[in-house]
């Protein structure tokens, strides 16, 4: 099997998609809007425990830049701003979907070895 270049590396969908994903909070930042839909930053940051004001700034960004979350700043006093998917960030709903699904899964195989090794 031949190694791949640096260049079919970079340029590979499976690469870019977790290059674009990366990180600690953006799947959870993708989930929480996938689920609930539109929110205002400070309904987001409630949503998910334990992100700091910076990082849920940091990548909020990155995800704005890459054409995955739209923000909306409304002129009014206060100012408003929400945060939404854009059809790209909805069309990662089903990946969601599935990860979720061997979640469970694996929370049920994890309670029955448990219990096997309780028993056993």
């Amino acid at each position: 099997m031949r190694t791949k270049t640096m260049d079919e590396y970079m340029n590979c969908p499976f690469h870019l998609a977790m290059s674009m994903l990366e990180g600690k909070w953006k799947f959870a930042i993708l989930y929480v809007l996938s689920a609930r839909g539109t929110l205002r930053f400070k309904e987001l940051e409630r949503a998910i425990p334990e992100i700091s004001t910076r990082m849920l700034t940091k990548d909020l960004k990155h995800l704005e830049q890459k054409g995955i979350v739209k923000r909306q700043a409304y002129a009014t006093v206060p100012p408003k701003v929400e945060y939404s998917l854009t059809d790209i960030g909805q069309s990662i709903a089903p990946v969601m979907a599935s990860i979720t699904r061997w979640g469970e899964a694996y929370i049920e195989e994890s309670k029955a070895l448990a219990h096997q090794e309780s028993a056993g």
